[in-house]
């Protein structure tokens, strides 16, 4: 259902709050640039430090600027299953195309508690849902066994595979088959994992380098692997570079850099250090990105 190159958008922010104009901008930087769809309110867009209200305020601006051009996907999950379920019927309510489930965090639930959580939500809810995997973040591995329990349930249709392991996205690709699409967490293993048989990406890499992420996804569907395979390899250094400290810093960082955000954080996050500033900066001209 969802493929190719989606973003997980930032969520720009001055003084303090969130900046509709330049998050409008954003979304049609990437629609311009040829992303597949968009994700609000994700890891990449500080969900965790938004309240109840910026949270659905920025889906609503993230929805109302794509303009159905492409697919908005709205991040819905929470260590709570109630309140997961609440905000994914938020986002039915308000039209968007899917919505992206993470793992539950700091809980550590068992993989049973895993599976009644997301089954929860999707007996709740009729919208297409992507598991979210990222056990960095949270705290927990979701397993493929766990996966695979999972992927018969009609509003279930995806998962987001943050692990960085190949072995994990094969495991889960050998056991689902084609009851669930399987869409790279991590830009870094994009094209492996698409080789593999996952459908796309949901980028880090795409809020400043869309058209360079959306050309190797389309190429690997077009069947033209070697050029996948080099815009891959072309886009290894900048892609690791946006992840030198915590995700959504250096992102931030690089848009402001390139003068479409400012590169305000919310607390406990804060600026990049200087060492790393230099060194991404560097990276940027080097990718004649400024």
């Amino acid at each position: 259902m969802f493929k190719g190159s989606i973003v997980a958008i930032v969520t720009p922010f001055n003084n303090g709050q969130v900046d509709e104009q330049k998050l409008r901008e954003l979304v049609d930087f990437q629609i311009d640039n040829g992303t597949d769809a968009i994700v609000a309110c994700g890891t990449t867009g500080e969900s965790s430090t938004l309240d109840y209200e910026e949270h659905m305020d920025v889906v609503r601006i993230v929805f109302e600027q794509a303009g159905g051009r492409v697919p908005v996907i709205a991040g819905t999950g929470s260590n709570s299953t109630k309140e997961a379920i609440e905000l994914t019927k938020q986002a039915k309510e308000m039209g968007c195309a899917g919505v992206l489930l993470v793992t539950p965090y700091y809980n550590k639930p068992t993989q049973e508690g895993l599976y009644r959580h997301y089954k929860a939500i999707a007996d709740a809810v009729e919208i297409p849902q992507i598991l979210y995997n990222v056990p960095g973040r949270t705290g927990v591995n979701m397993l493929p066994d766990t996966v695979a329990r999972l992927a018969p349930h009609r509003n279930i249709v995806a998962i987001k595979e943050a692990t960085g392991s190949l072995q994990q996205a094969s495991e889960i690709l050998a056991l689902c088959g084609d009851q669930i699409d399987v869409l790279s967490g991590d830009d870094f293993i994009t094209f492996p994992m698409m080789a593999c048989g996952a459908k796309g990406v949901i980028s880090v890499l795409a809020n400043i380098m869309p058209k360079a992420v959306g050309d190797l996804t389309d190429a690997f569907f077009a069947g033209d692997l070697e050029k996948a395979r080099q815009l891959h390899l072309a886009t290894l250094k900048i892609g690791n570079a946006m992840f030198i400290e915590s995700n959504p810093i250096p992102v931030k960082s690089a848009l402001a850099m390139m003068g479409k955000c400012s590169d305000e954080v919310r607390l406990p996050l804060c600026e990049m250090s200087a060492a790393n500033r230099a060194k991404l900066e560097a990276i940027m001209k080097e990718y004649k990105l400024i």
